[in-house]
């Protein structure tokens, strides 16, 4: 179970303590933290994330242990990413350091280091790949009607999604029949796609859990961990999608501030609703 333990940073060559380290420090607050004391409350407002510097953070949720934050790990980003309430409470099991960085601070850091949003992202990938592992476990129920799944929001807003697929002249959107495989699960990752239209099912243990649409993205944790493919995706209505190889997908992380921003705030919304399924 220990490869399942999404507490501990992104086992990948990708998340580096001390880069997040650095980051926070540039860009927040140090603030020392008296062990027994609450650093954020679940269902309260969140504005800030938080790197732990030293000691450790428990978080509970409903008054049941849920997690074990450790020096050298990000915390409270959910809330900052998704702008909803905490899910979950944070106290400090012993005297610890912290560095404070609003969401405002943020969203400017990010612009002047884009690529530390492929950290935050490995962060989050890991974690919905335990989701969707336990999600497995459990006991689901298929549904066939489309309109009755949840819908991922559209990731890229027109201005985005024009800017992306003008990048990719020599790559035009792709057509794909209704019903077409498009990726399977377990099989390696070489594109993400993006819906310019039409709409596609996500599929996990034989179930449909999600359907995206224009806008939407699939297939991206694959190109950020290079794990194998955690859901099957196929059209379910004829669809064109843009193709996003890990090259491009990485020089657009590390260029594009806009397009890494986008994609974390839509995994971390798929997080939660995963959890919440």
């Amino acid at each position: 179970m220990s490869d399942l333990d999404f507490t501990r940073p992104a086992q990948s060559d990708v998340y580096k303590s001390d880069v997040a380290r650095q980051f926070f420090r540039d860009n927040g607050k140090p603030q020392a933290v008296a062990a027994g004391s609450v650093l954020f409350v679940e269902n309260a407002a969140g504005k800030a994330m938080y790197f732990l510097s030293s000691g450790e953070i428990a978080l509970t949720r409903g008054g049941k242990p849920l997690d074990v934050i450790k020096a050298g790990e990000v915390l409270g980003e959910m809330s900052v990413l998704t702008a909803e309430p905490r899910s979950a409470t944070a106290t400090a099991r012993s005297a610890c350091e912290v560095i404070e960085l609003d969401g405002g601070a943020f969203l400017g850091a990010i612009q002047k280091t884009p690529d530390f949003a492929l950290m935050l992202l490995a962060i989050l990938i890991k974690r919905l790949r335990l989701a969707l592992v336990m999600q497995k476990l459990g006991k689901g129920q298929a549904t066939t009607t489309i309109d009755r799944l949840p819908t991922s929001g559209a990731v890229f807003d027109s201005d985005l999604l024009n800017d992306l697929t003008s990048n990719f002249p020599g790559h035009p959107p792709v057509y794909q029949p209704k019903n077409a495989v498009i990726m399977r699960e377990g099989e390696a990752g070489i594109f993400m796609y993006v819906v310019i239209d039409g709409a596609v099912r996500i599929v996990v243990n034989d179930n449909v859990i999600e359907v995206v649409r224009p806008g939407g993205v699939f297939g991206e944790m694959a190109l950020v961990d290079q794990s194998k493919r955690a859901a099957t995706a196929a059209a379910a209505t004829d669809c064109n999608l843009l193709a996003i190889n890990r090259n491009d997908f990485m020089r657009l992380i590390r260029t594009n501030p806009a397009f890494g921003v986008s994609l974390l705030r839509a995994l971390a919304s798929r997080l939660r609703n995963t959890g919440r399924r």
